[in-house]
């Protein structure tokens, strides 16, 4: 059901609040990416055990899947249901007409990477282009996140060692985020900072100090991408720095996928989907419920 534009800017009126809020109180909302519709009912049953608030997110191939418009009825549905509040992130939107069709459906966050489509965009094309998503997005109020270039990795279960000399080449820079935030608009920056999409054989490690130096120069909100994998820790020290959204995918992936071959095993002759997906939804859920508390997100929700 489409939804008017006056709902769509209180709904993005109490999104920004919430960032404030959680840069003051020292606390990161979890942006969790969602499949399916299991994966959506684990998230919003952890909101519920843990009283927090959280953002729910779909990529391109979760969009062309499910349609826009549907993922934000069902997200509408069930925040309703459960008496929680979550908001709706389009992830990695790789172009304009992309996240201008996710500011018009009234996801509340929008992220585009223009690198995502075009790893060799010149630095160019992805201020213009951002600079466009921002603009256009006052129409609403929607929070505009991106970065200068692409983030490397994939949602996925690697195994392969991290190249953090490598890595390095790509980290984001004090003067190279500020000159971004400045020229784009954006509200949110997505850092690197060792954070890599997907979960590889050894935890990841994330330059705290540079995480640091970053919030010393920018008063944006700054995200972490690729979290799955990262010890709790590491989180836990860059929401005293300053960090409020961190990005939670392959976690949830592999949670739902071993749990679903162990369900699948153990009861080979079940047929009927919504039987075998209980213990799924509970195992998708603990992951999400154990990440909410490294967040310090828990009981900070206002539904």
């Amino acid at each position: 059901m489409a939804r008017s534009l006056q709902q769509i800017r209180t709904d993005c009126i109490k999104a920004r609040a919430l960032m404030v809020r959680a840069r003051r109180e020292k606390f990161a909302v979890g942006a969790f990416n969602i499949d399916n519709q299991e994966t959506l009912v684990a998230v919003c049953r952890a909101a519920k055990a843990k009283n927090s608030p959280v953002m729910v997110e779909v990529s391109k191939g979760e969009v062309d899947a499910l349609g826009l418009e549907n993922v934000r009825d069902l997200v509408d549905n069930y925040k309703q249901e459960y008496g929680i509040e979550m908001y709706i992130n389009l992830d990695h939107s790789p172009s304009v007409d992309d996240a201008i069709a996710g500011i018009e459906a009234g996801f509340e966050f929008i992220h585009i990477d223009i690198s995502q489509a075009n790893k060799n965009a010149s630095e160019s094309e992805v201020i213009s282009k951002t600079k466009r998503v921002v603009q256009f997005a006052k129409s609403t109020g929607a929070i505009v996140e991106s970065e200068p270039h692409y983030f490397g990795g994939g949602s996925n279960k690697f195994d392969t060692k991290i190249n953090y000399e490598e890595i390095k080449k790509t980290f984001s820079t004090p003067e190279g985020t500020k000159e971004f935030v400045e020229r784009t608009g954006i509200d949110t920056f997505a850092v690197a900072i060792g954070n890599l999409h997907g979960k590889y054989p050894v935890p990841k490690k994330l330059d705290l100090d540079l995480l640091q130096e970053i919030r010393d120069v920018v008063d944006c909100n700054l995200s972490l991408h690729g979290g799955s994998g990262t010890p709790g820790h590491y989180f836990e020290n860059a929401v005293k720095i300053g960090v409020s959204k961190i990005n939670i995918n392959s976690d949830l992936r592999i949670a739902y996928r071993e749990t679903l071959e162990k369900v699948l095993r153990e009861d080979p002759d079940e047929y009927a989907v919504v039987k075998l997906m209980g213990k799924v939804i509970r195992a998708v859920q603990t992951v999400a419920e154990s990440k909410i508390d490294m967040f310090g997100s828990a009981g900070k929700a206002r539904p």
